[in-house]
């Protein structure tokens, strides 16, 4: 099994910190349009044993922490006919494990995305796709009288102190929304003076240093403490979000960073989010193809496609180059596609970055959290690991509105002839 979205084990928070600090490395010159979360459809939930009613009830927690992570809001729980869904939770799974860590029974499921979405739009709420506005956040944190800027971290060392623990909270609170978020380089920790244009949120300073991150929008905020509560205050900017400050308060750190997530994936979700009356009842995806460089090539793909069971439509969207879009219609869920394309050599999986591998961008994968013994009830084939992030390939206008306006992650694949397959040269 793959690192958990709750319940952070120590294996967990060191994956999911890997997989932020790899989002840095994949946005290296230039702003980004947008991030794809994998992942948006697992949950990890404790449960009180493995009797049949705990079990049940694993599903409908597992599902409740979907329908708030997909919809971008937790006021989705409060809508009539939710009941009903989180009854036919165990319907739309793909896979699930129980297993033990640290003595404490957990639930890992996988849900299906086009059967959640589906779920979503019955209760007439919105879908917040996969493809989402990654945020630089630059956060200083006062505690007693000292200011600290909140980094990634350095190249084998780790941010001491608070700084550190703040870091971890909003690294969680991000992960379980599934909102993609980065910090700053860890060279600006000791700027006094960036840290006093930061806490008075002139931003000027703050975009200059922020050049050579890739990022949709800048987040400028600034934490203290008074008496028994923290509070955040933050300005946004950059596409044309309203700059006004927002703020929120909370007991903990923990559930401080909770609330400032949660009211940035509603502003995003309420931006960004397909309504219920546009999920469509057959899904489309954007499958995107390097090296189809002739019409054969072009005739060949469609071909192969069309010939898929689960494909019910294909139409070509964009061609740049030796880069073809294609928007394909399916029936049934999306892992079932990708299983039918994988069983053609000819399509070669890739990751959004340019003849990358797959497997290069994703998040380390261990198979089970430590301390973790997994006890079997586990279907096959789909992956249970919580949300990762990874960047789109850079773009122009049309690109970053349709990534934004996908419900599906977008699929990428290298096409190549296969003797014996009708290749290219079929």
């Amino acid at each position: 099994m793959t690192n958990s979205v709750n319940g952070y084990s120590a294996v967990m928070k060191r994956a999911v910190l890997v997989a932020m600090a790899m989002v840095c490395a994949l946005f290296v010159a230039s702003p980004a349009t947008a991030v794809t979360i994998t992942g948006l459809y697992n949950a990890d939930v404790p449960i009180s044993d493995t009797s049949s009613s705990s079990v049940k009830a694993g599903y409908e927690a597992g599902l409740r922490e979907v329908l708030v992570r997909v919809s971008g809001s937790r006021d989705v729980l409060e809508l009539e006919g939710v009941e009903g869904l989180l009854s036919k939770a165990e319907s739309l799974l793909l896979s699930y494990q129980v297993g033990q860590s640290q003595g404490q029974s957990r639930m890992q499921m996988s849900f299906g995305a086009v059967g959640v979405n589906r779920g979503l739009a019955a209760l007439n709420a919105p879908v917040w796709g996969a493809n989402r506005p990654l945020t630089l956040a630059w956060i200083a944190v006062e505690d007693r009288g000292q200011r600290q800027l909140i980094t990634e971290e350095a190249d084998g060392a780790s941010q001491s102190g608070s700084a550190a623990e703040w870091r971890q909270q909003f690294v969680a609170a991000a992960s379980e929304g599934g909102l993609p978020m980065v910090f700053p380089d860890p060279q600006f920790s000791g700027d006094r003076s960036l840290l006093s244009d930061l806490w008075g949120q002139f931003v000027d300073r703050i975009e200059a240093a922020s050049e050579g991150q890739a990022y949709d929008v800048v987040s400028l905020m600034r934490i203290s403490r008074s008496g028994g509560q923290w509070r955040a205050g933050w300005v946004f900017e950059g596409m044309g979000m309203d700059p006004s400050e927002r703020s929120a308060s909370a007991g903990t750190p923990a559930e401080l960073a909770a609330k400032v997530v949660d009211q940035w994936a509603e502003l995003y979700a309420s931006r960004y989010a397909v309504s219920a009356g546009n999920v469509a009842d057959s899904p489309a995806v954007d499958v995107v193809l390097d090296g189809v460089t002739s019409l054969a090539d072009y005739g060949n793909v469609v071909k192969a496609l069309q010939s898929m069971t689960p494909v019910r439509a294909v139409g070509a969207s964009r061609i740049r180059g030796g880069r073809l879009t294609l928007e394909v219609a399916f029936s049934g869920e999306l892992n079932q596609l990708q299983e039918y394309i994988a069983l053609d050599p000819r399509f070669v999986a890739q990751n959004a970055e340019d003849a990358t591998p797959m497997e290069a961008a994703e998040a380390p994968q261990s198979s089970a959290p430590e301390g973790q013994e997994a006890q079997g009830h586990e279907a096959e084939a789909a992956d249970v690991s919580g949300p990762a992030y990874q960047s789109l390939p850079e773009g122009d206008e049309q690109d970053a509105a349709d990534a934004f306006e996908s419900l599906y992650e977008v699929l990428y694949y290298r096409w190549q002839s296969a003797p014996g397959r009708g290749g290219s040269h079929s």
